[in-house]
């Protein structure tokens, strides 16, 4: 049992503890769970799966593809009767998610509940829609991700937006903040499990034992999609040679390096790696990590470079593994995860100008930072 590392500003940390409590907790891991692997995988077939209703979307990008959103527009809720003021919780799955993965799912339970509207954005190909270009996905391109936040803020102009990113849509999220700094459209993000480095991930992810119990299966996941969308995607790839590839790393070698012009898996991965960007990014954002993610090695973690910034909050656990984090002795329902996520959201919602002033960001513009760079950065580690 011990409390996570909290990296961040002293002002930051301050507003984390009073409105964040969950932050200052210690965390116990389920205690048959032991070790990354196993809280991974027992997450992966005991998680339950709360019921969602979603209203979907299809929008046209501008390259003549679609993209699948999923809504919970949250009409009854209390808290803000007015939609057109109602903050938004933007999500963004993992590397073979959409909006059924039971992680998604508590999250639009945690974020509904406090009265907020959720909608899930659809890497895609992957939300059941039809590909209509041999386009897909990949960490490095946040285009998608930049006309979807268009769309959100045209529907409703009026609302706050925050960002919540999932492994590889935490990277997404990250390299899109960086991107876009102050104009973003967003008031804040967190993410959850990202892989900070991917060459770095690709190598832990094909150790014997990971490539047994987690790579395969991904891989088989995205073979999958390739050979659902068979018929578009063989105009720009070799669908039999991608089909044949047996690890993350060889079908981003052959497919996403490929259709997104890379010269290389290699190039893809150091332009995908969102942990040197985040001095680009200009709004308050609460990364969480576990020390023992297979997905993502702890020596990666952007320790020195988040010690310097004044909007960067990073959450470190022992234990936790990926996308898990599960407590008690029956880690079926809400967990340390779903914990924090409802409780930063809120935050976030809830105290505005709080926020803008504990990361440096100036009131006159919302998303502005301060050119001092705000509170002097300070670690506070009570353990790890």
């Amino acid at each position: 049992m011990k409390t996570p590392a909290l990296i961040c500003s002293e002002a930051f940390s301050v507003f984390l503890k009073k409105h964040c409590p969950v932050v200052a907790e210690r965390f116990c891991p389920t205690p048959w769970c032991w070790g990354g692997r196993l809280q991974t995988l027992v997450c992966a077939l005991l998680k339950s799966r709360p019921p969602v209703s979603y209203r979907n979307e299809l929008i046209r990008t501008t390259d003549g593809g679609q993209i699948s959103l999923d809504w919970v527009d949250n009409h009854t809720s209390e808290t803000y009767p007015d939609s057109g003021v109602r903050p938004t919780v933007l999500i963004l799955p993992g590397l073979t998610g959409n909006s059924q993965q039971p992680y998604v799912l508590h999250a639009v339970s945690q974020a509904t509940r406090r009265g907020y509207r959720c909608v899930v954005f659809n890497n895609r190909g992957v939300g059941g829609e039809e590909l209509l270009t041999p386009v897909t996905y990949c960490a490095a391109n946040t285009a998608d991700l930049e006309q979807v936040v268009q769309h959100v803020k045209g529907l409703y102009p009026q609302a706050p937006v925050l960002g919540a990113g999932v492994s590889l849509g935490g990277m997404i999220l990250l390299n899109y903040l960086a991107r876009k700094r102050t104009e973003s459209g967003m008031v804040a993000g967190i993410t959850i499990s990202v892989a900070w480095d991917a060459l770095k991930s690709s190598d832990s992810m094909e150790e014997p034992l990971n490539w047994l119990l987690f790579n395969k299966h991904l891989t088989n996941g995205l073979r999958q999609k390739v050979t659902r969308h068979r018929k578009i995607l063989e105009k720009v790839v070799d669908v039999d040679y991608v089909l044949k590839a047996r690890t993350i790393r060889e079908f981003d070698e052959r497919f996403t390096s490929h259709v997104f012009g890379y010269k290389s898996c290699v190039d893809y991965y150091r332009d995908a790696s969102p942990a040197k960007k985040l001095p680009h990014t200009a709004v308050p954002i609460l990364c969480l990590n576990a020390a023992d993610d297979p997905f993502s090695p702890q020596s990666t973690f952007p320790v020195s470079i988040v010690q310097t910034l004044p909007n960067v909050a990073l959450l470190l656990t022992a234990h936790g593994g990926h996308i898990a984090f599960l407590q008690g002795l029956f880690p079926r329902g809400e967990s340390y995860m779903e914990r924090l996520f409802g409780q930063f959201v809120q935050a976030v919602f809830e105290h505005p100008k709080d926020i803008e002033r504990a990361c440096g960001i100036a009131k006159d513009e919302p998303s502005q930072q301060h050119s001092d760079g705000g509170e002097k950065p300070s670690r506070d580690v009570n353990s790890q």
